[in-house]
């Protein structure tokens, strides 16, 4: 794809709702052939909009003024291309929870959680987070959490009267982070566009949480190591492999692989991708807007919602 054009494609259908200045700024260096020149530099896959506009960020080029912008990102380019060459699009968002949460709840407990693509394994803790559902409110059983997911549904979702019981918590990734590290807390936190204060809040509640209690995670590929994970969990447990936002990043064929591969383990699978990703299942998604970015949610291979990209809505329509 063309590079201008990527950026084009990130402002209208990625941020045109959801940050101002990131749309603006997307739109501005679309126009910008200098600066477009020195991003091509990078890898194709270390191109991606929001790479670069974070690793920006955390190397000083933070003007609103798309002038002064600029100025900064151009003075700070060594820095800024050096971060983008180590660092991945990990956005953590804990908020995708709350659409996990219903299928989660309704397995035999306890569970044992697997997460491919983990990053900082921030939604390794459902049962530690507090839902607002509509009109329904859950909470931990010691009481409400720092971390508050709201999620407006439609259709017959089994909305939980209680949490899960979670007793093993593990992931993999190419590159994990640590929650209680400060700079991969502060990498993190540049993931979050600018204007996105509720979501920025979540995120330093939900580092909190797993810091106190991190999970285990490994580094490697999901292929490689999703086995393991699973057969290392407690026996005793039901075991669930899940992943929100994570085969949109693989090749074709190392997704194929994947649903090959955990079909064929002792375990649970949940999936939330976006609707064309896991070919598999792609022709059995109901009709909807399609002017509306939505995750399909699966279990075990079977659709049963659509979900909002930041778990900020479930449109239910699997089995009651």
């Amino acid at each position: 794809m063309d590079l201008a054009q990527r950026f084009r494609d990130f402002a209208f259908r990625e941020v045109h709702s959801n940050s101002p200045l990131y749309r603006r700024r997307a739109v501005d260096i679309a126009d910008d052939p200098a600066v477009l020149a020195l991003i091509a530099e990078l890898p194709t896959d270390k191109q991606q909009p929001n790479l670069v506009l974070a690793a920006a960020r955390v190397n000083g080029a933070i003007a609103v003024p798309y002038r002064e912008f600029r100025e900064q990102l151009i003075a700070h380019w060594p820095a800024i291309s050096a971060t983008a060459l180590v660092r991945r699009t990990q956005t953590n968002e804990a908020g995708r929870a709350a659409t996990l949460l219903p299928v989660l709840a309704r397995l035999p407990g306890p569970l044992s959680l697997v997460e491919v693509g983990a990053s900082a394994g921030l939604c390794l803790y459902p049962d530690h987070f507090s839902y607002r559902y509509d009109d329904s409110a859950l909470d931990p059983a010691d009481g409400p959490s720092p971390v508050v997911l709201s999620c407006t549904v439609t259709g017959a979702a089994p909305i939980p009267a209680r949490l899960p019981e979670v007793v093993h918590r593990a992931g993999v990734d190419l590159n994990p982070l640590d929650a209680g590290d400060i700079r991969d807390r502060e990498w993190l936190e540049a993931l979050v566009w600018p204007g996105q204060d509720e979501r920025l809040a979540r995120l330093r509640a939900a580092c909190a949480i797993a810091a106190a209690n991190p999970p285990i995670l490994v580094t490697g590929d999901l292929n490689e190591k999703v086995a393991e994970l699973v057969h290392t969990a407690p026996r005793d447990s039901t075991v669930v492999v899940f992943h929100s936002a994570v085969l949109t990043y693989l090749p074709v064929q190392a997704r194929e692989e994947f649903v090959t591969t955990v079909r064929a383990l002792p375990c649970h699978w949940v999936s939330q991708e976006g609707t064309g990703v896991i070919a598999a299942f792609a022709d059995r998604l109901p009709e909807r807007d399609s002017g509306t970015a939505r995750m399909a949610l699966a279990v075990d291979g079977e659709p049963v919602a659509y979900a909002g990209p930041h778990g900020q809505s479930l449109d239910w329509f699997g089995p009651a």
